[in-house]
């Protein structure tokens, strides 16, 4: 199937590990000038090296620390400068943020800013170019809706999920789509810290996930792609759950 997406740009935060590389790398495999924004330039220019060898187009290399407050506005500013227009915008910077109950407001703030002001911001600075275009699409990446414990994260990403179905009812008409895909556990950093080892990892899925295993970072950049992508231009406002059916809820 041709995905149509040979000549699109799309901005992917957080992509210098992970679902944001695994992202960048596949829009990259299917023709689309990448911007790649991360802290970590070492990494990102890692990254360069494997799109290209893989025949994908040298990606823009962003280094942008998400938290000051013209964040976003400068990366838009950075990307439309070197891509001349932006198609796609994935949201994939974002981190887990656990805290004690009685969390200062400072705490609880960093976690909001990482997770959702500042991917809101970043979605709206290139919402007006989308517009014009008569083209975008906005893919998030969020979290869990049966969480556990306090974590600032959890809050942020369920302000995403409610934000961007009202966004969606209103860019519709100008044919832009927005959909979140809600990631369970899939190979990352943070969780081969947690279980450093294959048997831990796949001890833990026996219990946890009806495929009893994790999932990999470029299976779920193989969704995200095809939600970039014209093919689902029908698909919008959603959350689409990525965890090998973990989830126990079916509403």
């Amino acid at each position: 199937m041709d995905l149509e997406l040979k000549g699109r740009t799309a901005v992917v935060t957080g992509a210098s590990q992970g679902l944001g590389r695994a992202i960048a790398v596949a829009l990259a495999a299917e023709g689309v000038k990448v911007a790649a924004v991360a802290r970590r330039i070492n990494l990102l220019e890692e990254l360069a090296v494997e799109i290209t060898k893989k025949g994908g187009q040298k990606p823009v290399l962003i280094e942008a620390d998400l938290y000051p407050d013209n964040a976003a506005e400068e990366i838009a500013v950075k990307a439309l400068k070197a891509l001349g227009r932006v198609d796609i915008l994935a949201n994939a910077a974002g981190g887990s943020r656990p805290l004690p109950l009685n969390a200062s407001k400072a705490e609880w703030m960093e976690g909001l800013t990482l997770n959702f002001f500042r991917l809101r911001e970043l979605t709206e600075a290139l919402m007006e170019g989308m517009q014009k275009n008569g083209y975008g699409r906005v893919i998030n990446l969020t979290g869990t809706r049966e969480p556990r414990n306090l974590n600032a994260a959890h809050a942020a990403k369920a302000a995403v999920h409610v934000w961007s179905k009202g966004l969606s009812k209103v860019v519709a008409k100008d044919g832009v789509t927005v959909n979140c895909i809600q990631p369970g556990k899939l190979r990352s950093e943070q969780i081969d810290k947690r279980w450093p080892t294959a048997e831990a990892r796949k001890e833990w899925a026996k219990k946890e996930v009806p495929m009893e295993r994790m999932g990999e970072p470029h299976e779920l950049a193989d969704l995200a792609v095809f939600l970039a992508s014209p093919r689902a231009s029908y698909i919008t406002g959603n959350i689409i759950a990525f965890d090998g059916g973990a989830r126990f809820f079916a509403f």
